[in-house]
Parts: C-alpha cells; sequence; structure tokens
C-alpha cells in the first residue's frame, strides 16, 4: 500500500474527520474526467453539495478535499434546518484548460449512477451554466439557470447569510447588529465576497479588499472607488484598525501563520474550512478572536439550491436565509453557556440534529 493509499484510507476509516457513508472514484477516459464524489451523511436526506473543479497537485489532495468538504457539508445542511445530508464532488483538473461540455456530460452521467443519494451544485470552478449541462444527464441537479427550471446564481443569498452572520457577530461583541463605521477585510471578492462587498457599503462599512485576480478587485473599485486594496491577504490580515475579517476564497485560511497577526476582532467569511486544522478555534478563543463558523453563516446558497428542488421562490430562501442571524447568535450563546469555542458549539448542535435523525 502507498503512502498516499493509506493517507486517505486513514482519513476515512480511521480519523475523526472521517465517518463518511460512501467514496466513489469516478473517471471517463474519453473525456478526460476525473472525479471524486464524496457522500458524508444521509441521515437527514439526500446529500447535497456543490462540485468543486480545481486543479488539484495530486489525487490524494483531491480525495481528502472531497472527504472535508462533505464532512462540512453534513454540518452546514444540519444547522440550515434542511433535510439534507452532506456531500461534495471535485473533478480534477484547470477548469479554463480541460473543461468541456462532454467532461460534464460524462460527469453527470455518474452523478446519475448514485441514484438520488448525492444531489449536485455549483462550487468553486463551476457554474449555473455548467450545471445546465449536467442536468442532461442527471436529474438530481440544482444551481441550474431560470431558464432550465433552476434558481440561478446561489453566490446571491450566500453573500447576504454571511452578512446576516456578520451582523450577529457585531450584536454579540459591539451590543450593535451593523457594520456601520467598522473596517471589514474581505478577502477574495469573486462569485460570493463582491456581493458582500456590496452589503458591507450599503451598510456603512469602512471596507479594504484583496484577490489574486486583478480583474476582481476592479470590478469592485469600479463601482465602489471609496474601497481600499491591500496588497494580499498577509497585508490585510495585518491591517491596522481592522474590525472584521472575512476569508472568501479557498479554505485553510486560518492557521498557525495568521491567528498569531490577525489584528481583528472577529472573523466571518463565506470560504469552506477555513481552519487549517483543529485546535485553530481554540487558539483564536484565547486571542480573543471572535469566530463565526464558516458553515453556518455561509449556509444562504445551499439553503437557495435546496429550495430549487421544490419549486424555487428567493423570497421564501431570503427569509430562511435571514434566520442565519438568529441561529448565529445561538451559537455564540451555546458556546458561552459551555465555555466552548462557538466553532465547537456549532457543531455539537449539528450533530445532535444529525444524531436524532438517526434514532428517529
Amino acid at each position: 500500500m502507498t503512502d498516499v493509499t493509506d493517507g486517505v484510507l486513514h482519513t476515512l476509516f480511521r480519523s475523526e474527520q472521517g465517518g463518511h457513508e460512501q467514496v466513489v472514484l469516478c473517471q471517463d477516459r474519453a473525456t478526460g474526467l476525473k472525479a471524486v464524489i464524496a457522500i458524508h451523511s444521509t441521515a437527514l436526506g439526500p446529500a447535497l453539495g456543490g462540485t468543486r473543479f480545481y486543479p488539484y497537485a495530486s489525487e490524494e489532495e483531491a480525495v481528502l478535499d472531497a472527504l472535508n468538504l462533505s464532512r462540512g457539508m453534513s454540518y452546514k445542511n444540519a444547522l440550515a434546518g434542511l433535510e439534507h445530508g452532506g456531500g461534495k464532488a471535485v473533478i480534477i483538473g484547470d477548469p479554463e484548460l480541460v473543461k468541456t461540455e462532454e467532461l460534464l456530460l460524462a460527469y453527470g452521467r455518474m452523478v446519475a449512477s448514485l441514484g438520488g443519494r448525492y444531489v449536485t451544485a455549483c462550487d468553486v470552478g463551476t457554474y449555473v451554466a455548467d450545471m445546465d449541462v449536467v442536468a442532461r444527464e442527471c436529474r438530481w441537479t440544482t444551481g441550474r439557470s431560470p431558464e432550465n427550471g433552476g434558481a440561478g446564481d446561489s453566490s446571491v443569498l450566500t453573500a447576504f447569510g454571511v452578512f446576516q452572520g456578520m451582523r450577529a457577530s457585531a450584536q454579540h461583541v459591539w451590543g450593535d447588529p451593523t457594520l456601520r463605521g467598522r473596517t471589514v477585510g474581505v478577502a477574495g471578492v469573486g462569485k460570493v465576497g463582491h456581493y458582500l462587498v456590496e452589503h458591507l457599503v450599503q451598510d456603512g462599512a469602512e471596507v479594504v479588499i484583496t484577490d489574486v485576480r486583478e480583474e476582481s478587485v476592479r470590478r469592485v473599485t469600479d463601482k465602489f472607488p471609496q474601497v481600499r486594496v491591500a496588497a494580499d491577504t498577509d497585508a490585510l490580515i495585518r491591517t491596522e484598525g481592522l474590525d472584521v475579517y472575512a476569508p472568501c476564497a479557498l479554505g485553510g485560511a486560518l492557521d498557525d501563520d495568521t491567528v498569531p497577526v490577525l489584528t481583528a476582532k472577529v472573523v466571518c467569511g463565506a470560504a469552506n474550512n477555513q481552519l487549517a486544522h483543529p485546535g485553530v478555534e481554540k487558539d483564536l478563543a484565547e486571542r480573543g478572536i471572535l469566530y463565526a463558523p464558516d458553515y453556518v453563516v455561509n449556509a444562504g446558497g445551499v439553503i437557495q439550491v435546496a429550495d430549487e428542488l421544490h419549486g424555487f421562490d428567493f423570497d421564501r430562501c431570503k427569509t430562511k436565509a435571514t434566520k442565519i442571524f438568529d441561529t448565529t447568535l445561538a451559537i455564540f450563546a451555546r458556546a458561552k453557556e459551555d465555555g466552548i469555542p462557538p466553532a465547537a458549539a456549532a457543531d455539537r448542535i449539528a450533530e445532535q440534529r444529525m444524531a436524532d435523525a438517526h434514532r428517529a
């Protein structure tokens, strides 16, 4: 057994981060498709989660990402009150180079072969147009365009939900559910981040942004010239007077290097799996930094795509996403009551809901 295989199997079968029901390795040589579909739990219903298209450095990295992301979806869906378990898929490769209609159709057939145990949607590297293609081979596809019976871009409600979580964080720390007069740093202003910036500007916040893509930065600054730009994430998190840090790019943003130099009092962003490893949540708490668990505040998108399965209604979804404010406050209260970090409190609440479903 190779070290790579052993590492994946250890995570899947023997680590606390495992416990997945099913992991499917998918390949279609004709189109070049290489994908991983991970189903963490179906205790609350069919697993629901997006498809990430990304040029992973190795197959092991892709599998581990699918395992982590799918587990996070179980917790996210549970706390969002959805009748869905957690799943996630990753397609290996640079979408700018290898994404084709034929590849997406092959992927759709792979998802369809699971018979509804996994429902897919958009994620990093996949878009509404891609889901329209996947749906031609798989009816268990959400995040489609309105023209094809879908709800369209889920980034809108994802950003709205993060904003609600940020308002709750402000209420908990400063006693007022507004970001007016606060300085908020947004790392990553792509699909979700640029919508979040709009909410923050409208609320009266001072906003500082950074992104590896110059065009993403320019889109924001052209619309909101008052927004400041930091050279990179390292400069952003060290910004003097920063009140809130919002990681909105890829995961692992909070680690042993970033936490000690964070100037913000609150971390609340859209990125999945922001904690690089177990223990980071304790490091944040010890520094007096309030962490709003990512899978709680970024649930607006999954609320939207779940609703699509029952006949999409935007106002109904927005009402559900507004409740992220109350859920976030409840997690902070539970954390204080139990003397644990908010991330641990959120886990406990989600795990209890899944356990109750198993017993029902």
